[in-house]
């Protein structure tokens, strides 16, 4: 697939956990934001071939934070980026509000600070008591007035069911700025028509699963990628499977390695599934020592149940992907080595 200079491009995005610092190392009500291990976390997932941020969607505990923290942090993660030498490293920025003008205010901020695209949450304050041509006049008008193009976000977990119809998405999809969307269900139905429909044009609108377990599924029929939260802990593994779901022909010997890495990416999902933020931050500490064992903001501080992380650690799966993640960073370095000798065999050469 090719992209319109204002879509996002298809691949693996992560939706990175808000990291905040102990609460022992806060003077104020709530543990301050920790943009150090944000950057961070964002530099090594862009080392890892990730191919672009979700900040402060809802994995990023947005409704948590202050405007001038989400400016703050979104502005400084840009930053690091920058300085990292990741310039123009894709970046979507999380709107999660009911109010148009509360949602243009979001995106006119997330513009400011440096990111790409708002992915912006469908408006379920009200649940069914919004009809669905009022949720596709609701995204019209915040499209209409968005300072950058904007993604539509659908999560029925966290907006009372509002499950939107594929015949939303096509009606959407023909605005100039509207260029994609993340299903965060199981409706992996929803997902391919979407991906597959006749009058969307798929290299401008995007379609992106919330869940990696559809991975394989749902890019087979056409849908750009994936945003998943696995990868925040073990980018390698769900990089290699989107890599491998991208290729056409599919090839036997392809098709069975991606259903070998898609079994343990969709077995060790059922972790994140489970303990949601305050398990994908506890994975984060203990497998890259990036940010605290404290959780997340009220109500969701705190760390896993006493043998929980020990026991998802020793699964086939988790034992599986952390062989295929040491595997791929060995590969890595020796291919460093390689090349950097091959460079000074031809400097001597040139000399």
């Amino acid at each position: 697939m090719t992209s319109s200079p204002d879509s996002p491009p298809t691949g693996l995005f992560v939706p990175v956990p808000t990291f905040f610092k102990p609460a022992s190392a806060s003077s104020a009500l709530q543990a301050d934001i920790d943009i150090r291990s944000q950057v961070d976390h964002a530099v090594y997932l862009a080392r890892n071939a990730i191919r672009g941020l979700v900040l402060l969607g809802s994995t990023g505990e947005a409704v948590h934070m202050s405007r001038q923290e989400r400016f703050n942090l979104v502005a400084g993660v840009r930053k690091g980026l920058n300085d990292a030498r990741f310039p123009h490293y894709p970046i979507m920025a999380g709107v999660l509000v009911s109010s148009i003008d509360a949602a243009l205010e979001w995106l006119e901020d997330y513009h400011k600070a440096g990111a790409d695209w708002g992915l912006v949450l469908a408006p379920g304050y009200f649940g069914a008591a919004a009809k669905e041509e009022n949720i596709r006049e609701w995204y019209t008008i915040v499209a209409d007035k968005s300072p950058m193009p904007i993604l539509i976000y659908n999560y029925p977990g966290v907006t009372n069911n509002i499950m939107l119809s594929p015949e939303t998405y096509r009606i959407l999809a023909q605005h100039p700025n509207i260029v994609g969307c993340k299903m965060s269900h199981g409706n992996v139905s929803y997902h391919v028509q979407v991906s597959l429909h006749p009058d969307i044009d798929h290299d401008k609108f995007r379609v992106y699963s919330g869940f990696g377990q559809q991975l394989g599924p749902i890019v087979f029929f056409g849908a750009a990628g994936v945003i998943d939260g696995l990868a925040a802990i073990f980018p390698k593994t769900v990089v290699r499977l989107m890599e491998l779901a991208e290729q056409r022909p599919i090839k036997p010997d392809v098709l069975a390695e991606v259903q070998a890495l898609q079994y343990a990416v969709s077995t060790a999902e059922e972790f994140i599934g489970n303990w949601g933020i305050v398990g994908i931050k506890e994975a984060i500490y203990r497998v890259l020592m990036i940010g605290t064992l404290e959780g997340g903001r009220l109500p969701l501080t705190g760390k896993l149940p006493d043998g929980e992380w020990a026991q998802w650690e020793k699964s086939r799966a988790i034992q599986s992907i952390r062989v295929f993640e040491v595997n791929e960073l060995r590969a890595t370095v020796l291919t460093t080595v390689h090349n950097r000798q091959d460079s000074t065999i031809i400097d001597h050469a040139s000399d």
